[in-house]
């Protein structure tokens, strides 16, 4: 088994508090709503959406998966941190165990926010990820992302 880690931030002219709710706290309203063509429904399998809680993300016919699962493993409100594990679903294929993800907002002088994402491939075997492996799926991370923040953007009360 292997693990490769790959880093990307992503910068918003919206408060990390805002991006934090709206990406973290509430992405299982927000995202079937901004995003129906891809994303069908989130549902809480297991626990309160608190850390270890499981979460199960179906697709639509639009996507090229059908669902994933991911485990909640820290959830910190104050500090705007995020991890979570994908321990199930199409995206892992055959050659992924898991991918674990952290996810930092921290604020900016300009009034928004740096996204500050790390992900770590737990790999099946000795296979390696390279990261033209990985790039669509981070790239579709960055389009959700601005998809929110336009979104936040436009409803300034929203998460306010």
């Amino acid at each position: 088994m292997g693990v490769t880690t790959f880093t990307q931030e992503y910068s918003s002219a919206v408060a990390p508090s805002r991006m934090f709710k709206a990406l973290i706290i509430d992405s299982r309203n927000l995202l079937p709503k901004l995003l129906p063509q891809f994303v069908k429904d989130v549902n809480i399998i297991q626990g309160d959406g608190e850390a270890g809680s499981i979460e199960q993300v179906n697709f639509n016919e639009a996507s090229p998966f059908k669902y994933l699962k991911h485990r909640i493993d820290v959830l910190d409100k104050d500090n705007l941190v995020c991890k979570y594990t994908m321990i199930e679903g199409d995206p892992l294929g055959d050659k992924l165990e898991s991918i674990g993800y952290e996810v930092k907002f921290e604020a900016t002088s300009e009034g928004g926010c740096l996204c500050k994402m790390t992900s770590n491939y737990k790999t099946i075997g000795e296979f390696g990820v390279k990261e033209e492996e990985v790039k669509e799926g981070r790239e579709s991370t960055i389009a959700i992302y601005r998809v929110v923040e336009s979104y936040l953007l436009e409803n300034p009360q929203v998460y306010a």
